[in-house]
Formats: C-alpha cells, sequence, structure tokens
C-alpha cells in the first residue's frame, strides 16, 4: 500500500518512489511483480499521472523496475555483480536505505529479516 502526504515536505513523486523502493529492498515486490498503470496509481492516489510517471522513470534509471509499453512496469531482477565487491553491493544498498531515512539498527534489522525470510541456503565457508 502506498501512501502520498500533499501536505509533506517530500515532494509526492519521491514519496512514490521512495516507497517502491524500499519494498523492493526488502522483497515484499518480488521479480516480476508487475506495478500498476501509472494513469491507475496516479488515480489511486489523487495525484497527476506524471508524478507516478516521474517515480517509475527514476526507479528504471536505478534498476529496480523494467518498463514495456506492452506489459507495464516490473519488479527488475537484480543487476548482475559485473565484477563489483560484496562491499561494494552492501554500500550501494546501505546508500539507498539511508536515503530512505532508515537507521543503522533500521539497516541491520532489515538485512536480517532478509536472510531469514530467504529460503536459499548459506555456502558453507569451509568449502
Amino acid at each position: 500500500m502506498l501512501k502520498v502526504d500533499a501536505s509533506g515536505q517530500t515532494p509526492p513523486f519521491e514519496q512514490i518512489r521512495d516507497q517502491l523502493r524500499a519494498q523492493i529492498v526488502a522483497g515484499d515486490l518480488d521479480v516480476g511483480a508487475r506495478l500498476p498503470s501509472v494513469r491507475r496509481l496516479a488515480a489511486d492516489l489523487g495525484v497527476a499521472p506524471g508524478t507516478v510517471a516521474r517515480a517509475y522513470r527514476e526507479l528504471e534509471q536505478a534498476g529496480l523496475v523494467r518498463t514495456n509499453r506492452r506489459t507495464g512496469t516490473i519488479v527488475a531482477p537484480p543487476a548482475p555483480m559485473d565484477g563489483r565487491s560484496a562491499a561494494e553491493l552492501a554500500a550501494y544498498c546501505v546508500t539507498g536505505m539511508r536515503e530512505l531515512g532508515l537507521t543503522d539498527e533500521q539497516i541491520v534489522a532489515a538485512v536480517r529479516d532478509c536472510l531469514l525470510r530467504d529460503p536459499r541456503p548459506t555456502a558453507d565457508p569451509g568449502t
């Protein structure tokens, strides 16, 4: 559920972008999940379609979603590491979460929750 505070200090497109980013990063929106159309979400939130379009465009530039005229906007799979280290990826994630206003404790809790929800086995450090 997304909410826009029209009386808040943060522009509506940023509120939408940040809420969707948080849901994607937290795993609340699965890869391939289809987001509402720009017009539908704008109507639901009581904002202009351009506001939602800007939020979607910024999410696409960040690599979090993909937009196709025929299929709409979907949550994108994570970008390949392409030689990036785990430390670089962690720094990128932490920066994004801090931009959302999370404290260090909230960031650690979010990562812990993500690890606990992920059913994939961890690598054996002894191999």
